[in-house]
């Protein structure tokens, strides 16, 4: 099993800035893919960005240029800075993680997510 603990979420004005912080924890052998997904009320969820192992990243075309992900491998720790943020990137952001699990002396893949930190963007 792997627990997520997600930090940083809160009220900021159109323009301001945050950072989301994601801890995972548990039986980890190493973490292929970590990230940020968000949903907003009444809307799907969607992706914000990924970072995989190899450190390639994937953004959405609405947050590239603002929001910057990144990782510390060895901590199993991703952080998502948020500049520049607007109304519309209000929402619940949830981490998420593509895992490689030790379980009897074996590797088995899985995924989890968080249970998501509220970012709210208003004047």
């Amino acid at each position: 099993q792997v627990q997520l603990v997600e930090s940083g979420g809160g009220v900021v004005q159109p323009g301001g800035s945050l950072r989301v912080s994601c801890k995972a924890s548990g039986n980890i052998y190493t973490i292929e893919t970590m990230g940020w997904y968000r949903q907003a009320p009444g809307k799907q969820r969607e992706l914000v960005a990924t970072m995989t192992r190899s450190a390639r990243t994937n953004y959405a075309d609405s947050v590239r240029g603002r929001f910057t992900i990144s990782r510390e491998i060895e901590k199993n720790e991703a952080y998502l800075q948020m500049n520049n943020l607007k109304p519309e990137d209000t929402a619940v952001y949830f981490c998420y993680v593509d895992v490689w699990l030790i379980v009897d002396r074996d590797v088995e893949r899985a995924e989890y997510w968080g249970q998501g930190t509220q970012v709210t963007v208003s004047s």
